[in-house]
């Protein structure tokens, strides 16, 4: 079966690119339904020169075989993806004859990372994305070996289907390093050089801000906390490199902390902000997160604590103002509720006096 879509925006309607009488095209009696069914031997004996055989004359045949044909409709930038990447895309796979894609990731806001060689599973467009730079958009025509085969996948693909791909590479990770480094033992991972163990924890946050940009709050939380897992296993050499890799949760944690807030769940996201003041009790954007947190779950007086904290650092910081305005507002307003809930009470102790 093929795979299920996972996400991206909507792409090019074969309608873009072809011209409309070929998409309502018969030949001696045959319908175009009717034509994706008969195999190219007997299209060739009609004389049939189909849509996908008009545009292939404008591709590229990246392999040499004529398997994958190529167009590149907008160039990209940098370098191609790396043969072990993760990469995000936007997809939508067609069957000659038809502008509905029969599998599309357009109903999705953000594309999730796809492993090569795990995630995507279609040969043709694995190697076909190994051709493509970040922000690319291209066509790629899919012979039946690098598609779904001799039998097709019935009822959607007919046999022998050559299938179009409009794909667009949004971003790309190369992930081969953290690959190679996660399948060793704890160990082995101890006595790889620091210099690696710094690029792997890298990786791994761009991964995280990566998914945090995308709204994927799950999948940042995920990244952030295999780093701060990783550095917690770290076992340093002298007290140099121990402090090194304590301050080196820094940045994950206040990303959990930002991460978790956005998963509405500020009592995590103050037991990671906690985790930052207990190795720099002075870090104000610590204590801006902790503030946060504290106001989410209405406990007015330790958010006025964490923010004050925060203001003596940094008086003129817009994000720390405002904050405290609200908290203001916030706590005026719970006061409010407070005396008109007294009122309410004292007002019924006298009706019951009387």
């Amino acid at each position: 079966m093929p795979r299920q879509p996972f996400h991206t925006c909507r792409l090019t309607s074969l309608e873009s690119f072809w011209p409309k009488n070929t998409c309502t095209m018969s030949t001696n009696g045959k319908t175009s339904r009717i034509l994706q069914f008969i195999a190219p031997d007997e299209r060739r004996q009609f004389g049939i020169e189909t849509p996908f055989q008009r545009l292939a004359w404008q591709m590229q045949d990246i392999l040499g075989d004529g398997g994958i044909l190529k167009e590149v409709v907008h160039a990209g930038e940098g370098p191609p993806v790396p043969k072990h990447a993760s990469v995000s895309i936007h997809f939508s796979g067609f069957i000659e004859y038809s502008d509905t894609p029969f599998e599309t990731t357009s109903h999705f806001k953000f594309p999730r990372m796809m492993k090569l060689g795990r995630d995507v599973t279609l040969y043709g467009l694995e190697l076909g994305l190994l051709t493509m730079k970040k922000g690319e958009f291209s066509r790629f025509l899919f012979k039946p070996k690098y598609a779904y085969g001799d039998l097709g996948c019935p009822p959607h693909i007919p046999p022998l289907a050559t299938v179009l791909y409009e794909v667009q590479v949004l971003d790309f990770l190369d992930s081969a390093q953290v690959d190679e480094f996660m399948d060793l033992s704890m160990e082995e991972q101890n006595n790889v050089p620091l210099s690696t163990f710094l690029n792997v924890l890298d990786t791994q946050r761009s991964f995280g801000n990566l998914c945090f940009n995308k709204k994927r709050y799950e999948d940042a939380r995920e990244r952030y906390k295999q780093a701060v897992t990783l550095l917690q296993n770290r076992e340093p050499v002298d007290e140099e490199e121990k402090k090194c890799l304590e301050e080196m949760k820094l940045p994950f944690l206040l990303n959990l902390s930002f991460t978790y807030l956005k998963l509405e769940k500020p009592q995590k996201a103050l037991c990671y902000g906690q985790k930052v003041l207990d190795i720099s009790p002075l870090n104000t954007k610590a204590l801006f997160r902790c503030g946060q947190a504290c106001l989410e779950m209405n406990d007015y007086e330790k958010a006025q604590d964490y923010l004050t904290l925060a203001q003596a650092n940094k008086p003129f910081d817009p994000d720390i103002n405002t904050l405290l305005r609200k908290l203001a507002l916030c706590y005026k307003d719970y006061l409010d509720k407070e005396r008109e809930m007294c009122s309410k009470m004292f007002s019924v102790f006298k009706g019951m006096e009387k």
